[in-house]
């Protein structure tokens, strides 16, 4: 049986292991290690994300905390009723989340935030467990074409049968569903490319959906 989470030390993916290894000497008191996800296993969204930031979740220790991209991220979830509390980018915030859970399709930080694609398909055996262990899971909010692609191959399906587009649903059988955004990256929003209405959209189409 897969596990959900790699051993602190996981060495299955040696670049990552390799600057894992060189960011512990140079911020000791760090997290600095495979990141675990964050939510309650009984709810019905899981948003997956591209994989920690070195300066935020690979420092705190929780998904999309300490970096612009969880600045939006968790503002929305709260404005749309898919968190409780306070975001104060710290993992000891007391922030909750209702009915939601995030993981990253990579669990280690990569250097310039871009895993490769054998980085990618190591990853995928703790994604399935993800799923695995999500009895009540309806809904898989991708952030990203990295993310899409990588839901769709932990789920069987081809990626050429779902094209990857904001605000997209796709339908992967048994009731689940593949939902859409651009990932809410300082880049993104900069350009213009994902607007703060469009991220809250895309939970607004969740929304109707459970």
């Amino acid at each position: 049986m897969f596990e959900l989470l790699p051993d602190k030390n996981c060495d299955l993916c040696p670049r990552l292991k390799s600057f894992i290894d060189d960011n512990r000497e140079k911020f000791p008191d760090k997290y600095n290690a495979p990141v675990p996800s964050f939510g309650d296993r009984d709810a019905e969204l899981l948003i997956v994300g591209l994989a920690p930031g070195l300066k935020g979740a690979n420092f705190t220790g929780r998904p999309f905390t300490g970096d612009y991209a969880g600045d939006l991220l968790y503002a929305t979830l709260l404005k749309s009723g898919f968190a409780k509390g306070e975001y104060k980018a710290r993992k000891d915030d007391g922030l909750e989340l209702i009915n939601a859970r995030i993981t990253n399709a990579v669990k280690c930080v990569p250097p310039e935030n871009k895993p490769n694609g054998a980085e990618i398909n190591t990853c995928i055996q703790f994604l399935k467990r993800e799923f695995e262990t999500m009895p009540n899971l309806k809904i898989i909010l991708s952030l990203g074409l990295v993310s899409h692609n990588a839901v769709l191959k932990t789920l069987g399906h081809k990626q050429s049968a779902f094209k990857f587009a904001h605000g997209a649903v796709h339908d992967m059988g048994g009731g689940l569903k593949l939902v859409d955004s651009y990932h809410c990256s300082r880049y993104n929003t900069n350009t213009g490319r994902l607007t703060t209405k469009m991220f809250e959209d895309a939970f607004q189409t969740i929304s109707l959906r459970l």
